[in-house]
């Protein structure tokens, strides 16, 4: 079994080699455009900066071309939202619309896939027979697409069972036809192991080896359904988790392609015709022994941000799957009483649950996007005035949280505080109605946390690695992402963390509340009341959330009589009625929330400069994927800015810089911010790369790292660059 990733270099290249080598990646490496007609005389870029290209950066360029992802469709720009960052500085409002307007392309889509799609029916039956049949459906993912496996499990079918199980008569009817404990038959396993969901910066997508691993942990056997997703179809891990399952297929003396993919489907994001241009893509796509779901929906609202259209896509068709599949074992059993008490209402096929999506997207473009824009203002005004933010959740716990945690490696900001800090670092914390933090993480997934077993991944994970740093990377990563990982968080609403991270005067509390649960909000001794009363009390804003199968008119009368929530005082509220027919999983509401949540994120991280124009600038690269994704940003961006008509008036023509050149800069970024982990704080090595580049050449003189690090920090990347584009020469 070769677990081993892409070929990588010898540890030990000479500085002779290195040197060589650059000359080449200089010569050779694509430049973002054609150089003016008319140039004066270039300054070397590395050169300038004094940069001798890292051991690193030389392999990455002529070794890790597979993990050059620009040409995919999800890692181009939008052309809706393609002055997002401009258009949300002058019009809050509009640039919303334009954020929004872009979900419109998974409409398109969807109608696409109802007019038929035999693969969406295989996996269907292939979810229905495991059912009958008491085998196990595990569910992967990797990247993004690793929050859509957690989703499956946790947010759908553990509560979904749990409350059928809660109904005994119902229970007891049905129980009888199911082979073996039903609330576990169905596995979302996430690269990395559940601490992944927290803190993802290990690289761990990047493991083919730990796919394979993983679904080899989880005992998954031949007959098992296995469902692997990659937003960008490209994911190491999930391809070595989808292939891992062929083999076992094919250690069957009765092994025929066409059985096999009857149980094994990848499901990824983009066309097909791109992705052959990758070979472990490739070998997935052409191998007839495993079924291909295509989701591709265009170029993300943000460029490369596939936790935005891609894994909405992902979630809403598979979880539409699964409860259509988990609907047709129930009729086979149940009075249609009895399934109109489960809240199948009625017969609903797939095609027909598909084309809820565009209801949901046409009600929160037509109603919600004024409350958003206030929402997100206000929770901008919240952090640009030094102060934080406390999510409150409970049915929709897992949605807001991936939002929240996703925070964390698109914009580079402190990951959730640990239960070690002392006082709070991370902008933003999630609770739950929840006595203490193990009651918590069980809230989260319905189940036992799952870390890496140290010892069942450390010697088959580092015998197929290469690289001497990797493989030491590797472990340390290792002992960080066991069981114990759960033991750092605390995200209870119980005494301990009111007292110690409680909200305080200027903060901002934010209440979500879905489906049945605005029942609660009239209840003075709910959770909820207790939390925003909190929050009144400590002097903290206050914004609630609600989705709700309630009437427009009864949700208003609701929250008028909120005695602790006043929206003169310019507390935010967002509503969206939205009923649960023939949905007794909530998915409808759930994506509702997600997208709702995710256009607001989107927005208040454009607002706070975290986004330049439709790009991920202060994402951080923290595997082969990202460090690809970042290189040409930085390439794209100085380039784009060496053509605008202000600076060549200002600071005069010169030809492009290289994608070799930018990555070297990246590398360097990204080492002065590992040695000043505590001072660097939230700055992103590509936005530094940026302002290093682009103000050195605007001085002709390479400037120290050190005071591009400063000016990144005081002025930030947006500042800057209106100041390199507006200001005279006198600037300097």
């Amino acid at each position: 079994m070769n677990m081993n990733e892409n070929p990588t270099r010898r540890s030990s290249l000479s500085i002779g080699f290195l040197l060589f080598g650059w000359i080449l990646t200089l010569a050779l490496a694509p430049s973002q455009q054609n150089p003016p007609a008319r140039v004066e005389k270039d300054i070397n870029l590395l050169k300038l900066l004094k940069i001798i290209p890292s051991e690193e950066s030389v392999d990455f360029v002529f070794n890790k071309t597979q993990f050059q992802l620009h040409n995919l469709l999800t890692e181009r720009p939008h052309p809706k939202t393609s002055k997002l960052s401009q258009r949300i500085a002058e019009d809050f409002l509009a640039g919303l619309r334009q954020l929004s307007s872009v979900d419109e392309d998974i409409v398109i889509k969807l109608a696409e896939l109802a007019q038929g799609k035999k693969a969406l029916r295989s996996l269907t039956l292939a979810v229905e027979n495991a059912l009958l049949t008491g085998k196990k459906i595990y569910i992967y993912g990797c990247g993004t697409s690793r929050r859509v496996a957690f989703q499956m499990e946790s947010t759908f079918w553990r509560p979904f069972w749990k409350d059928l199980q809660n109904q005994e008569k119902i229970w007891k009817k049905i129980h009888p036809h199911l082979k073996t404990s039903v609330q576990d038959q169905l596995i979302g396993s996430v690269a990395g192991g559940d601490q992944a969901l927290i803190k993802s910066e290990q690289g761990w997508d990047d493991l083919y080896a730990l796919g394979r691993l993983q679904l080899e942990e989880h005992s998954i056997q031949s007959e098992d359904v296995v469902i692997c997703l990659s937003s960008s179809g490209t994911t190491q891990a999930a391809i070595g988790a989808i292939e891992a399952a062929l083999d076992l297929c094919r250690q069957s003396r009765r092994f025929r392609p066409e059985k096999a993919r009857e149980k094994l489907f990848f499901i990824y994001n983009n066309p097909d015709e791109l992705l052959q241009a990758y070979a472990r893509s490739r070998n997935v796509i052409d191998e007839p022994g495993i079924t291909k779901i295509n989701l591709t929906t265009g170029p993300q609202a943000v460029a490369g941000a596939t936790h935005l259209q891609a894994a909405t896509m992902e979630t809403f068709v598979l979880g539409h799957i699964i409860q259509t599949a988990v609907e047709r074992v129930l009729r086979r059993h149940l009075s249609k009483k009895e399934l109109s008490k489960l809240g199948f209402k009625q017969k609903t096929l797939l095609p027909t649950r598909l084309a809820g999506f565009e209801r949901i997207q046409e009600r929160i473009q037509a109603h919600l996007l004024p409350a958003i824009a206030n929402l997100a203002a206000l929770e901008a005004e919240t952090y640009t005035s030094g102060r934080f933010s406390t999510y409150f959740a409970a049915k929709g716990l897992d949605t807001v949280f991936n939002d929240c945690a996703e925070r964390s490696t698109a914009f580079h900001l402190y990951p959730f505080d640990t239960v070690e800090r002392k006082q709070r670092e991370c902008w933003t914390q999630v609770w739950t109605p929840a006595a203490n933090a193990e009651e918590a993480w069980f809230s989260l997934f319905g189940r036992a946390f799952r870390g890496l077993d140290f010892d069942f991944y450390k010697l088959p994970l580092t015998d197929f690695i290469t690289d001497a740093a990797r493989k030491n990377s590797v472990i340390l990563n290792l002992g960080e992402a066991g069981n114990e990982a759960k033991d750092l968080y605390d995200f209870s609403f119980a005494p301990d963390n009111i007292k110690n991270r409680g909200p305080q005067v200027g903060d901002l509390g934010i209440a979500v509340s879905l489906g049945p649960e605005a029942a609660q909000l009239k209840n003075q001794d709910s959770h909820i009341r207790q939390f925003m009363r909190l929050c009144w009390e400590k002097g903290a804003r206050l914004a609630l959330i609600i989705i709700s199968d309630e009437s427009p008119k009864s949700l208003t009368g609701l929250t008028q009589k909120l005695t602790c929530f006043d929206t003169q005082r310019k507390d935010a509220l967002v509503t969206l009625s939205l009923d649960m027919a023939n949905d007794p999983m909530g998915i409808n509401q759930q994506v509702a929330l997600k997208i709702l949540l995710n256009t607001h994120t989107t927005a208040l991280m454009t607002r706070l400069g975290r986004i330049s124009g439709n790009t991920m600038t202060h994402a951080t690269a923290y595997n082969l994927r990202h460090i690809g994704r970042a290189t040409h940003l930085i390439q794209s961006h100085v380039n784009h800015t060496l053509t605008q008509p202000a600076w060549v008036k200002q600071w005069g023509m010169r030809k492009p810089i290289s994608y070799g050149e930018a990555n070297a800069v990246l590398y360097e970024s990204m080492t002065f911010l590992k040695q000043k982990r505590r001072k660097a704080g939230q700055t992103a090595a590509t936005a530094l790369s940026l302002i290093w580049i682009l103000e050195s050449l605007r001085l002709r003189q390479g400037i120290p790292l050190e005071e591009a690090f400063r000016i990144a920090q005081s002025k930030g990347l947006s500042t800057f660059w209106n100041d390199v584009i507006s200001k005279p020469r006198s600037l300097q």
